[in-house]
C-alpha cells in the first residue's frame, strides 16, 4: 500500500499494484468466506445439473427431456427476476442470500429423497428443479450487489476474476465427479446429497461475514411497477451495457450443447458416464485456465474488441464440436468454448458494476441475471427442442453458426462496444 500512496498517477498506481499483487482480493477475509462458500455450492449445483441430465436421458432416451430441464427453470427465473432485484436493493444482501440458499438445500434434499423412490417420478424431478429455480433467482442478483460490499473498489476487478476463476474451478470439478459417482455407485442419490451439503456449507459462510448491514447504501423504500423496471430501464439507457448482456445472451442461447452432452456421450462419442463426466467438465477447465491467466495480466486494454472476437471464438468451437466424431478433438473444442466464454463473463460482470451506482446494483444484477438465465436455460431447451426435430448435430452446429451472425450484427450496430477499452475502472459512484 505505501507503494500506492507515493504513486503520482493514480491509475497507473492501481494498474501497478494490480499487476503485482494478482491476491489483492483473496487477502480479505469476508471475500475469502464468501468464495469459499460460492465455490462449494456451485460445486454442488454442477453435479446436480450434471446428474439430473444423466437420469432423465437413461429413463427416457429423450433430447427433448433434456430440454425441459432449462425450460422448468427459467420459469421462475425470469418470472421473480425483478421482484428478486427490488429485493436486493431494498433488504440486506446477505441475509436473502442465505434465505435463498436455504431454498437450494432443500431442492437438493428433494431431488435425492425422489430419486430413492422406485420409478423416480419424472414430474416431481423437474418440481425439484422448478424450487431450484426460484433459489437461483434470489441467490443471483443479492450475490453480484453483494460483493461490491465485501472489497476495496480498486480491487474489484481482480475479485471479479477470482469469482470467476472460483465458479469454474467448481463448475469443472463438479460434472466430472458427478460422472465418477454414476460410475461407481450407478445411481445419483449421492450426487444430490452432496450437492444439498454444498449449499448448506454456503449459508454457513455468509453466516460468518462481519456482522454489519448489507442493505444498499441507499435504499429503495417503496414498491411499484416503476422501481421494480427501474433496473430494465437503467440498462435500456446504458447503450454499452445493453450490447454487451445482449452480445452474451443471444451467443449462448443459440451455442450452447450442453444440454445434449448427454447425447454426445451415449449415442456419438460412445464414451459411457464417465466420459460424459469429461466432456462436460472441459468447457469450465477452459474457463478457469483463462480466468487465471487474465488475473496474472494487466487489465485488458481494449475489452470491447476482445469480447466480440472471444464470442465469434466461442461459435467456431462450437462448430467442430458438432461435427466432430472424435473424442479428443470434442474435448478440446469445449476447453475452447469455456475460454472463450469466460472473456465474456470478466467483461460483462465487470461492465455491469463500474456503470451501475450502488442503489442500483440488485435491480441491474436482477437484468443481468435475467439475460443469463434466458441464455443458459432457454439455450438447454432450444438445444434440445431442435435436436428432437432436426437432430443433435445440426442443433450444436446452427447454434454456433447463428452465434457468429449474433457477432456481426453486434459489432456492426455498436460502435460504443468496439471502441470500449480498459476494465481497470472504479465502480460507478451514485
Amino acid at each position: 500500500m505505501d507503494s500506492t500512496a507515493k504513486a503520482v498517477d493514480e491509475p497507473a498506481s492501481r494498474q501497478e499494484v494490480e499487476k503485482r499483487d494478482p491476491y489483492a482480493a483473496l487477502r480479505v477475509r469476508d471475500f475469502r468466506l464468501f468464495l469459499a462458500g460460492h465455490l462449494l455450492s456451485v460445486l454442488g449445483v454442477q453435479m446436480q445439473n450434471a446428474a439430473v441430465g444423466w437420469q432423465l436421458y437413461e429413463k427416457t432416451g429423450s433430447e427433448l427431456a433434456l430440454g425441459m430441464v432449462g425450460l422448468v427453470q427459467i420459469v421462475p427465473m425470469l418470472g421473480l427476476a425483478l421482484p428478486a432485484g427490488q429485493v436486493a436493493d431494498r433488504f440486506d444482501r446477505r441475509k436473502t442470500l442465505m434465505i435463498a440458499t436455504t431454498l437450494a438445500v432443500i431442492a437438493a434434499f428433494g431431488l435425492a429423497a425422489v430419486t430413492t423412490q422406485a420409478g423416480s417420478n419424472v414430474s416431481l424431478i423437474y418440481a425439484c428443479l422448478f424450487l431450484s429455480g426460484i433459489a437461483r433467482s434470489f441467490q443471483s442478483p443479492a450475490r453480484s450487489s453483494l460483493m461490491p460490499q465485501l472489497i476495496p473498489p480498486p480491487t474489484f476487478s481482480n475479485a471479479v476474476s477470482w469469482n470467476v476463476s472460483g465458479f469454474e474451478l467448481s463448475s469443472m470439478l463438479g460434472p466430472a465427479l458427478a460422472g465418477v459417482l454414476i460410475y461407481l455407485l450407478a445411481g445419483t442419490t449421492p450426487v444430490y446429497l452432496i450437492a444439498a451439503l454444498g449449499s448448506v456449507f454456503y449459508f454457513v459462510m455468509l453466516a460468518r461475514l462481519t456482522r454489519r448491514s448489507y442493505a444498499a447504501e441507499s435504499r429503495t423504500s417503496r414498491t411499484d411497477l416503476k422501481t421494480l423496471a427501474a433496473g430494465l430501464h437503467y440498462v435500456w439507457r446504458t447503450k454499452l451495457l445493453l450490447a454487451a448482456m445482449s452480445l452474451d445472451m443471444f451467443a449462448v442461447l443459440l451455442g450452447g450443447a450442453v444440454a445434449l452432452l448427454p447425447v454426445y456421450a451415449k449415442d456419438i462419442l460412445h464414451v459411457g458416464s464417465a466420459g460424459f463426466g469429461a466432456l462436460s467438465a472441459a468447457p469450465s477447465l477452459g474457463a478457469i485456465t483463462m480466468a487465471l491467466l487474465v488475473t496474472h495480466l494487466p487489465p485488458m486494454k481494449r475489452a470491447g474488441r476482445a469480447l466480440l472476437w472471444a464470442v465469434a471464438g466461442f461459435g467456431l468451437a462450437m462448430i467442430i464440436f458438432g461435427f466432430s466424431r472424435n473424442f479428443w478433438l470434442s474435448l478440446a473444442m469445449l476447453f475452447l468454448t469455456g475460454a472463450f466464454d469466460n472473456i465474456s463473463v470478466v467483461v460483462r460482470h465487470t461492465l455491469a458494476t463500474i456503470l451501475t451506482p450502488d442503489e442500483m446494483r440488485g435491480r441491474v444484477s436482477a437484468v443481468n441475471g435475467m439475460f443469463i438465465s434466458a441464455s443458459n436455460e432457454l439455450g438447454r431447451f432450444e438445444s434440445g427442442g431442435v435436436a428432437a426435430l432436426f437432430g443433435p448435430v445440426f442443433s450444436v452446429v446452427s447454434g454456433g453458426v447463428g452465434t457468429l451472425i449474433v457477432v456481426a450484427t453486434v459489432a456492426l450496430s455498436s460502435p460504443p462496444l468496439r471502441r470500449f477499452g480498459r476494465l481497470d475502472g472504479e465502480p460507478a459512484k451514485h
